[in-house]
């Protein structure tokens, strides 16, 4: 699947079949999210990924919407060292290329918010995360289980606005 296809694309999965992923396929995903955008190369993150079931439900029962995560073969845990001044936004670039990724390998995933959520300490110490870093987000993946389409997004000339807010995309083809 191309980049393009894979962005346009991607949806949020919430339900899992039970077939293991390959653990090729989830290093590639965790090598894309390695490879993101970061501010000043810092390269703040750190991924650890969970495939015990005992350990993600343990996750699953702490957060608030992912109960998800106990069905979905692989969860990876994005943290990020705190002390970094643009670590949220490189987490985020990180979590976002893992959601392409899976899509990409024919997997499903879905973001599951960490920053600053009463459970993301839980989550640290589950997974035996220094305090030096923070909880950015929490990716399930797996292979879809059922309908993967998704809700339907706002339409581009809803969100496109040229050189001013509010201002009209002109047609295609007009040349500007």
């Amino acid at each position: 699947m191309d980049a393009i296809q894979a962005l346009k694309t991607r949806r949020s999965v919430r339900k899992y079949s039970r077939r293991e992923v390959p653990s090729e396929l989830v290093r590639d995903i965790v090598d894309c999210g390695r490879l993101a955008a970061t501010a000043l190369n810092l390269q703040p993150w750190e991924f650890v990924v969970v495939t015990d079931e005992a350990v993600r439900r343990k996750i699953a029962g702490v957060a608030e919407h992912g109960k998800f995560i106990a069905e979905a073969p692989v969860c990876i845990a994005v943290f990020c060292r705190a002390d970094k001044k643009y670590f949220l936004e490189d987490g985020s670039a990180a979590t976002q290329n893992m959601l392409v990724a899976a899509t990409a390998h024919g997997l499903g995933s879905c973001w599951v918010a960490g920053h600053k959520k009463d459970y993301a300490e839980a989550v640290q110490e589950y997974l035996g995360i220094p305090g030096t870093h923070t909880l950015v987000s929490l990716v399930a993946v797996g292979y879809a289980a059922g309908e993967t389409a998704g809700p339907k997004k706002r339409s581009l000339e809803d969100v496109l606005h040229r050189e001013r807010f509010g201002a009209v995309e002109p047609p295609s083809g007009s040349g500007v």
